[in-house]
């Protein structure tokens, strides 16, 4: 797993260092190039979780900032919620807060995407015997001017062997433009 990661992040880098395109300054925000990205998401929880939990619901926030035509960053965050299984008595549902940074490649201005969001989700509920943990969220998605659809895996990385936080899931956002 972890080359993988490693390799899709060394491509996402190789392609965004090879675009030839004007670079712009964070002081050129305009509706244009930046936006607040609004969603639901739906997880199915892999690996050990899915012993504990059926499904994950969640929201999704994001402000972007196209820094190319095709090369995007910003912040991500927002809540899932984790849902124990109905037979399962000793686990408890459980919420995951991501904070952290979005990288996106968008080779058109309409059509497929790549993008990862990066960084720290803090857990909440009372059978969480830990606070977090680093998170990484690969996807593969389709966008338009509006709207962006993906796929995605997250992982919640942990010092604690026993929470293990893994889903597979999909994800719509609505893109709010700035002015």
């Amino acid at each position: 797993m972890k080359k993988l990661l490693l390799s899709f992040a060394l491509i996402l880098m190789g392609v965004s260092a090879f675009s030839q395109q004007r670079v712009r300054e964070l002081d050129e925000i305009n509706e244009d190039n930046s936006w607040l990205k609004v969603g639901v998401n739906l997880g199915a929880p892999v690996g050990d979780l899915s012993n504990y939990s059926s499904f994950a619901l969640g929201l999704d926030v994001a402000g972007q900032f196209m820094r190319t035509d095709n090369f995007g960053l910003g912040v991500a965050s927002g809540y899932t919620q984790y849902f124990k299984k109905s037979d399962v008595s000793y686990a408890e549902n459980f919420g995951v807060i991501p904070l952290g940074v979005m990288f996106r490649y968008y080779p058109q201005p309409s059509g497929f995407f790549v993008g990862t969001d990066a960084g720290y989700s803090f857990f909440t509920g009372d059978g969480m015997s830990e606070s977090g943990g680093a998170y990484i969220r690969p996807q593969l998605g389709y966008h338009n001017y509006d709207w962006n659809i993906f796929g995605f895996y997250n992982h919640v990385f942990n010092s604690d062997p026993g929470i293990d936080v893994q889903a597979i899931g999909v994800a719509v956002t609505y893109n709010i433009r700035f002015k």
